[in-house]
């Protein structure tokens, strides 16, 4: 992996994936978001650290779009975003992103796995924090 940091897109797969946004049609950029959430929250066997690093950056985008929301201000991050534009987004995205987030946290993800091998779990989990507290609002 080229990049791997703790922030939501400081990861090759975020960044694939925001890139992903950046070369969509706006018309289907809540769609390719969803998919992202769906991949993690409704996934019953072991996640993949793909879909996970995908899902968190979607988690991320929705979390920057709610009131007091944090920025999306990596250089990684969709273009759109971190410069200045939002993005329309339907309003059960809060609720599916817990679940996406509630279901990287689990036991059964790759996600989880390496950041405890890296001894780096609780760090990880905390750069979450504020992602999940826009959400929780």
């Amino acid at each position: 992996m080229g990049a791997w940091d703790t922030g939501a897109f400081d990861n090759d797969d975020a960044a694939d994936f925001a890139g992903d946004l950046n070369d969509a049609d706006p018309a289907d950029r809540a769609g390719l978001i969803r998919e992202a959430l769906e991949a993690a929250a409704d996934n019953e066997d072991y996640l993949e650290v793909t879909e996970a690093n995908a899902a968190i950056a979607a988690a991320a985008i929705v979390a920057s779009q709610q009131p007091g929301g944090p920025e999306v201000d990596s250089v990684y991050g969709p273009e759109f975003l971190t410069d200045g534009q939002g993005i329309e987004l339907p309003d059960d995205f809060v609720e599916l992103s817990l679940r996406a987030i509630a279901r990287i946290l689990s036991e059964e993800s790759e996600w989880r796995e390496q950041w405890e091998e890296a001894e780096s779990l609780d760090e990880a989990i905390g750069a979450l924090e504020p992602i999940r507290a826009a959400l929780n609002r």
